[in-house]
């Protein structure tokens, strides 16, 4: 079995525009610079004959992607592409506290507690988990060869670090601007990144 899927980042929020954490409890609208992104992407890639769009549940995600479905392009939400919840640190303000707080987690992180999480947040084995589900889901359509799948940022690189066999300590390897784009092909067996951290539309 091949297939390609084309895996994005939902465009820019308010919260993302002032630096502070959404994660999967705060479920925001595009603002008008992401609609912007939205609408570069869809532009560019329109003529992509995608078999099936997945997104995550939040709405981010479905906006970015929705030139395409209105286009008729099958579409399926799924949990699993759903971002990491951050717990007590959601929708706070990105002061001192804060800064020190994530810094904290990310090194935990980095030195390979994947089991480290904020207080009512996940840690990246549990969003690990369910990323596998929402893969075996899509990966289990063979006769869908060409796929989008928009989701978030963090999740986005636990699913590439998943994907090509990395530690998910280097999850900080995959970059991520709103609406990058990575492209990876499933052939032999394995998956490839054949196109990387890809912004041109935005250009």
């Amino acid at each position: 079995m091949e297939k390609e899927i084309y895996i994005i980042r939902h465009g820019e929020t308010d919260l993302n525009r002032l630096g502070i954490v959404q994660g999967r409890g705060i479920n925001s609208d595009l603002n008008e610079t992401g609609r912007g992104q939205a609408e570069a992407f869809y532009k560019k890639y329109s003529q992509v004959p995608f078999d099936k769009i997945y997104t995550s549940t939040l709405k981010r995600t479905h906006q970015t992607v929705q030139n395409f479905i209105a286009a008729g392009i099958p579409w399926e939400q799924h949990q699993g592409f759903d971002e990491l919840a951050w717990g007590e640190w959601e929708g706070q303000p990105n002061d001192e506290n804060a800064i020190a707080a994530f810094r904290g987690i990310m090194e935990k992180w980095e030195g390979g507690d994947y089991h480290a999480s904020f207080p009512g947040g996940e840690s990246p084995n549990d969003v690990l988990k369910r990323i596998k589900e929402a893969l075996d889901e899509l990966m289990s359509h063979e006769e869908e060869k060409l796929v989008l799948v928009c989701m978030h940022g963090r999740a986005m690189r636990l699913l590439l670090c998943h994907l090509v066999g990395k530690p998910l300590s280097e999850m900080g390897d995959f970059p991520h601007l709103n609406t990058t784009l990575y492209r990876v092909l499933f052939s032999d067996g394995k998956f490839s990144i054949v196109d990387f951290n890809n912004t041109d539309h935005l250009i």
